[in-house]
């Protein structure tokens, strides 16, 4: 097994940031390198919960199972196996898969091991990530995607889709689109930066966004997400790729983390705090 230091996160001075649908991604695929086709020799539950209880059936039924798929929804990371069944894991405010880590510590919650020597940790300091277990085939009816709306990458999500959603609500725009019923897998960083994009104010009802308006919005949130994929996910205060690598995406915030620096427009960036999260914008050109 390869002995390999984990690169430092960069801190962010917020408090609000958690790894969102691009982190997420970038660690599926991440775990995409080591974990498809491999057999699953070791499985070892660490401690009994995270934020919530593990099953304690996990070790059995993944134990000498193969990985045959990993894939995304929303902020959940899907791993499948040859057995039909499938671990559901989130990231929480803290969490990150590390491969071959130096030394395992305390916050090292489940530890996978490969028939091809890999080792993988969940690291979760703050425990608020989660892991289950369901069958292959009843994935799409495991409760919390019950619940939520389309992909925002995803071949549904268009204004029309958008506009459906948002008719007659009267609370703002940013609050909107971090409902994960109206669209999944959008988090407080990439909702600041796509409405920077489209020039739609946070504070704006959402109801009362015209149709045009919508279609730059829909437009500016896959690029801002497809953009933070390709940058590996942005570098967040916990966060880290599987391989240890930094995101970057956070060299390219238009406004987030911001605040008093100038806006591609020329105006200065704005900070405020609704609900306990950091809002960055620009009210020169976010109307």
């Amino acid at each position: 097994m390869a002995d390999r230091p984990l690169s430092s996160a960069t801190v962010i001075p917020y408090m609000d940031v958690m790894p969102e649908l691009p982190e997420v991604e970038t660690t599926v695929a991440g775990l995409r390198s080591v974990l498809q086709g491999s057999v699953l020799t070791r499985v070892e539950p660490r401690r009994a919960d995270l934020r919530f209880p593990i099953p304690v059936d996990l070790r059995q039924r993944l134990t000498g199972a193969t990985v045959t798929g990993l894939s995304r929804r929303a902020k959940y990371g899907l791993i499948e196996t040859d057995r039909g069944d499938m671990m559901i894991f989130h990231l929480g405010m803290s969490g990150r898969w590390r491969i071959d880590p130096m030394e395992i510590g305390a916050h090292d919650h489940l530890l996978l091991e490969t028939g091809s020597g890999h080792l993988l940790s969940l690291n979760d300091p703050r425990r608020f990530g989660s892991l289950d277990l369901v069958r292959t085939e009843a994935w799409q009816t495991y409760a919390p995607f019950t619940r939520m709306g389309p992909e925002p990458l995803g071949p549904d999500f268009d204004a029309a889709r958008l506009a459906a959603a948002l008719k007659g609500k009267a609370t703002s725009i940013k609050a909107a689109l971090l409902d994960q019923r109206i669209v999944a897998g959008l988090g407080n960083i990439y909702v600041c930066e796509a409405l920077n994009m489209a020039g739609i104010a946070p504070t704006r009802p959402a109801g009362k966004i015209s149709r045009p308006r919508l279609t730059l919005l829909v437009e500016a949130i896959r690029e801002v997400l497809s953009a933070a994929i390709v940058a590996g996910g942005s570098t967040l205060r916990d966060y880290a790729r599987p391989d240890g690598e930094l995101g970057y995406f956070s060299k390219q915030w238009r406004v987030y983390g911001r605040e008093g620096e100038p806006c591609l427009c020329g105006g200065t960036v704005q900070r405020r705090v609704d609900g306990g999260r950091s809002t960055f914008f620009c009210p020169k050109c976010q109307k």
